[in-house]
């Protein structure tokens, strides 16, 4: 049976919360669902000499997706395609396998085992929604490992993953505050756990 003593802290706790979590449910009732961008998830870009070819995975949650932008070759994925291929002189083959709303732990477990073989380099890009959820540090690292663990089997040999760090939700102003700096605080957490995988 608890003790008083545990109860009353429960309770102090909760009610210390309750601010957050009515911040959090308003927010979340506020937050547009913007829809992925029009076009083809994967293309070629071509290199003005050379020849080769590099392949470019892009892999995770509405950033990969291109989100924000009416049309995916506006979105990060075949921008970056074409940087590569104009620095390393070859022909880049970019694929986008994202989900809107994508945490590390389902992209390690549904979108991970249904993308592309034989890349060349793998870019991770997941966290925000992680940090939205609250996701525990010692889960989010775990979820990311497993991520690391499945994606190297969709690698050629010397191939690289490449894991972006998650964007300062500190200074997104639609958040208001204590919840700005809440999560502010969680993702700063998760994007030093992302750093060290990355060593």
């Amino acid at each position: 049976m608890p003790s008083r003593m545990g109860v009353a802290s429960s309770r102090q706790a909760a009610l210390a919360l309750s601010p957050l979590v009515r911040q959090a449910r308003r927010v979340r009732k506020r937050m547009l669902t913007l829809p992925e961008p029009l076009g083809e998830r994967s293309g070629l870009e071509h290199a003005a000499v050379g020849t080769g070819l590099l392949r470019l995975l892009v892999i995770g949650d509405s950033t990969a997706a291109g989100v924000g932008v009416p049309y995916i070759r506006d979105a990060l994925p075949p921008q970056l395609a074409a940087i590569l291929a104009a620095r390393r002189g070859c022909m880049v083959a970019w694929t986008v396998w994202a989900r809107t709303g994508a945490t590390a732990s389902v992209t390690a477990a549904e979108l991970v085992p249904s993308a592309p073989l034989e890349q060349d380099i793998a870019l991770v890009l997941v966290g925000v929604n992680d940090v939205l959820k609250m996701t525990p540090r010692q889960t989010w690292r775990a979820n990311m490992d497993r991520l690391v663990d499945a994606l190297q089997k969709h690698l050629r040999p010397g191939g690289q993953i490449v894991l972006a760090g998650l964007p300062n939700l500190w200074q997104f102003r639609g958040f208001p505050q204590p919840l700005r700096a809440l999560l502010g605080w969680h993702g700063r957490a998760l994007d030093r756990e992302v750093r060290q995988i990355a060593k």
